[in-house]
């Protein structure tokens, strides 16, 4: 492979646009442009959670994640592009269910916490969860493959059960909303 970045600063977007991965101009303030922008920060938190200390297998997933969420942003950045697959949000739903089994049924909300690891999990979680909206947003006004949406909903609800699994592996446990607190 070439190099395919020789230059970093163009200047073409000093007027406040950006280029999508078609060729088309469009506003730096797009829709198309927030959603696949949040996908970015979605996986730049998944980063900051990697440089974590985390259990192999949950490493080894985040890993796999993170290609995908490269690959969902490209299919946002491209008009008409499908990257991600049934397939990927079925493997999502296997994981899902494979670290949910061994966790007990919630009785209570969580508040985001639980040690440095859940916590960043948390944060990856929420900006995923950030991701969908502006990608349902998008699929408002433009064609968006219902695939993309189903994605970030799965991996947001992953992100929560693995916060909740590292909570329980770094022994800090999970912090509980305590709703009578005021009483």
């Amino acid at each position: 492979m070439g190099n395919r970045l020789s230059k970093i600063y163009t200047r073409t977007g000093d007027d406040g646009s950006t280029g999508l991965g078609d060729g088309t101009r469009v506003g730096k303030d797009s829709l198309r442009v927030e959603a696949y922008g949040t996908v970015d920060e979605a996986n730049s938190c998944i980063g900051l959670l990697l440089a974590a200390d985390l259990p192999d297998a949950v490493r080894d997933l985040l890993t796999r994640i993170q290609h995908q969420l490269f690959d969902l942003g490209g299919e946002l950045c491209i008009p008409g592009h499908a990257a991600i697959s049934d397939a990927d949000i079925a493997a999502l739903e296997s994981q899902l269910d494979h670290f949910n089994d061994g966790l007990p049924a919630l009785q209570e909300f969580i508040l985001p916490g639980g040690g440095e690891a859940a916590a960043r999990c948390h944060v990856a979680r929420t900006v995923v969860r950030r991701a969908e909206r502006a990608t349902v947003a998008l699929a408002r006004q433009e064609d968006i493959r219902p695939q993309a949406v189903r994605y970030l909903n799965r991996l947001s609800d992953l992100l929560f059960v693995l916060a909740r699994v590292l909570a329980r592996a770094a022994g800090h446990g999970e912090v509980l909303w305590q709703h009578e607190r005021r009483k």
